[in-house]
């Protein structure tokens, strides 16, 4: 599909010149032929390519939601009407952007694979997967939380709990986000492994989806422990959740990605667009703080979590 497209401007050229052929030697006094000549050279011109035809140029956003479609295009769309702004200072040209909301991660990860559409966000974990299987897919720009390409998950436990260190958590139940989170999942048990407890050392383990849920879990007792990003963390406990801190890690932020084969062009416009969001409605839209550069070699550290996960499960029957 090719969503980026140069449309022609609004003169009709072949039919037109035949009209204006007529005009140019039809009979009329003189004053009147000359009148319309001018006109008519105009648009010939046009359409002989003398002058430049007007482009437009339509790109499609992918993301995928948990929630309502309709809540997504509401959170993104300020956003994504800034980013068109930009792109159209800086082609000289209308710029567009629709937007396609899928409701799983797979489906995210397939609309951007597979080149049915023109850019999308992605959890780390996704995009390392994404660019394994299309590596022509590139690193637009980075999510920017507070001036930094990544931010912390945390490893809480119940506030009035006995367990201090991680150590402990041998015999215990744990909670994780998604069962493809990059935070929830892999760099949670990551974390774990390095601390010498594996998925066979636990009582149980259950993967709750959000982060939310993962702390409400914890603070009413229905797990030991579990894994959520920092600032839900801090939502929580704000919000008399009985939880607290015993270990914390780093995460990358998310990539937003081109897909393979996009115009370099406009690829360039769409990264220099992302990098100049600074409107204070988009960036409240976006509920992080605009955009950093970044490239591939920011999810090294995503990958390796996602290498060594097997080794979490190594000693399960």
């Amino acid at each position: 599909m090719t969503a980026a497209r140069e449309q022609m401007s609004p003169f009709s050229c072949p039919n037109g010149f035949g009209v204006i052929l007529s005009r140019i030697f039809a009979p009329p006094a003189l004053a009147i032929r000359v009148a319309r000549l001018l006109p008519a050279l105009a648009v010939a011109a046009v359409c002989a390519g003398a002058w430049p035809a007007h482009a437009e140029v339509s790109l499609t956003f992918g993301t995928y939601s948990p929630d309502k479609p309709t809540a997504m295009v509401a959170q993104l769309r300020p956003s994504l009407n800034g980013v068109a702004r930009h792109m159209t200072e800086i082609l000289g040209e209308e710029v567009e952007i629709k937007l396609q909301v899928v409701r799983s991660y797979e489906d995210g990860i397939g609309q951007i694979v597979s080149g049915n559409v023109d850019f999308t966000r992605l959890g780390p974990a996704s995009y390392v997967e994404a660019r394994q299987t299309n590596p022509g897919l590139d690193v637009l720009a980075m999510e920017n939380k507070r001036g930094a390409k990544w931010f912390n998950g945390i490893i809480c436990v119940r506030e009035d709990s006995d367990i201090t260190e991680l150590s402990q958590l041998r015999g215990r139940s744990f909670a994780f986000g998604n069962e493809r989170s990059t935070l929830g999942r892999f760099f949670a048990q990551l974390t774990l492994l390095r601390a010498g407890i594996r998925a066979s050392d636990l009582e149980r383990f259950e993967y709750l989806g959000r982060h939310d849920k993962v702390g409400r879990a914890v603070g009413s007792g229905l797990f030991d422990a579990g894994a959520l990003e920092e600032t839900t963390f801090g939502k929580l406990v704000a919000k008399g959740v009985p939880i607290r801190a015993i270990a914390t890690f780093s995460n990358s932020t998310r990539p937003w990605v081109s897909r393979a084969g996009l115009a370099p062009r406009v690829k360039l416009a769409l990264r220099q667009a992302l990098l100049r969001l600074s409107e204070p409605e988009a960036l409240e839209a976006l509920r992080f703080d605009g955009f950093l550069q970044g490239d591939d070699s920011d999810y090294d550290a995503t990958r390796e979590a996602i290498q060594e996960n097997p080794q979490f499960f190594a000693q399960m029957q």
